[in-house]
């Protein structure tokens, strides 16, 4: 039986990966790192996304303003054995993830949705309620009169 690739995360992957994102966040905050990129860095961990065998961890990143967003991601990807060597101090697991960080576009897709909404006629559409009795008694006077 061949699996989906689209299947949702278990309960271990998610109760994982929020661990994984307090341990992220804690480090971050903590600062102390030799990167200067990373220095005074305002980063929020937003989510971890980890594989189904827990080998592998996609963390999303997002400064505080959106400032460097790239290069923040690069200084993170550059120290990720050291945030690997952390979590491993902190964290019980048989094998520790190898992390990935990357940037979090998500804010940005619901700021282009939240924007489209907006638009006068879009709006309009979401008000507006059709009146389907209307439309089916028109319907019905088309069917007989003819």
């Amino acid at each position: 039986m061949k699996r989906s690739r689209s299947r949702a995360p278990s309960q271990r992957q998610l109760r994982v990966g929020e661990e994984l994102r307090h341990v992220l966040s804690e480090i971050i905050s903590r600062g102390g790192l030799s990167d200067p990129a990373l220095s005074n860095a305002n980063l929020t961990v937003t989510e971890v996304r980890l594989s189904p065998d827990l080998r592998n961890a996609t963390v999303f990143v997002i400064p505080l303003g959106g400032a460097e967003l790239e290069n923040k991601v690069e200084a993170l990807n550059r120290a990720a054995s050291y945030f690997r060597g952390q979590i491993a101090r902190v964290v019980d697991l048989r094998n520790n993830p190898r992390l990935t960080f990357a940037a979090d576009r998500s804010f940005d897709e619901a700021n282009k949705i939240d924007a489209i909404l907006s638009q006068p006629s879009v709006r309009r559409d979401l008000t507006e309620q059709p009146d389907f009795e209307d439309a089916a008694q028109d319907q019905g006077d088309e069917d007989h009169g003819a």
